[in-house]
């Protein structure tokens, strides 16, 4: 498979990217989400693409993506969305969405709410149509959450016992506005990330290797 020059150029920012020692303050975080036809991203395909960045601990609003995909066949999980049969026949191909995102996040620090899913099925429309996997590194909400409980960050409160993005926005005040559209959970989601960074800061919690912390799966919960 020939790689096109736009995967070079996108490889190229990675010669020179954010390290485990970069402040938090500095880094370009892209928070992610996309709907998806189902739950295998081997086989199932993006719905929509929506991201925004924060960076310096704002949302930075005029640094946002989304698009909507062509997908052949309505589904349960085309329409749950809120996509018409005539919106998913008209919009981008997954091979014109995957290249504009890639122009986009470019080597920004993917962050999401279970955040591998959605790298999953984009690395596997990736390796599918240009034989390549994304390289940036991600940050999971969650993973980070369960670390700040860890440190004592919500001492007083109850455990976090829900693994949603819903019990993230109710436990930070966050209105779950749009939810179930990818735009919509993005900027949701940026808002909840917004709120861990303060947290974080105040628990040590500065540069982006104590951020992107991975949380070990039998640690409690």
């Amino acid at each position: 498979m020939t790689v096109p020059a736009f995967v070079d150029g996108y490889r190229s920012l990675f010669e020179n990217t954010w390290t485990d020692s970069a402040p938090v303050d500095e880094v370009r975080f892209v928070v992610l989400d996309s709907e998806t036809t189902g739950l295998d991203p081997r086989k199932d395909r993006l719905i929509t693409i929506g991201a925004v960045a924060v960076q310096g601990g704002e949302i930075v609003l005029e640094d946002a993506y989304e698009s909507m995909l062509q997908v052949a066949y309505n589904t349960s999980s085309v329409t749950i969305h809120g996509v018409t049969r005539d919106e998913a026949s008209g919009g981008l191909t997954e091979p014109e969405a995957l290249e504009q995102f890639l122009d986009y996040v470019k080597d920004g620090v993917i962050v999401g709410h279970h955040i591998m899913h959605d790298v999953e099925t984009f690395n596997a429309g990736y390796e599918r149509h240009f034989g390549f996997r994304l390289l940036n590194r991600s940050l999971d909400t969650m993973d980070l959450t369960l670390h700040l409980e860890k440190d004592g960050a919500f001492a007083g409160r109850e455990q976090i016992r829900s693994f949603t993005l819903d019990a993230l926005c109710a436990l930070f005040g966050v209105v779950p506005h749009d939810r179930h559209t990818a735009p919509g959970d993005a900027f949701l989601t940026a808002q909840v990330f917004q709120r861990l960074l303060r947290l974080a800061k105040r628990f040590g919690r500065t540069t982006l290797g104590g951020l992107a912390e991975l949380f070990p799966v039998d640690a409690g919960h």
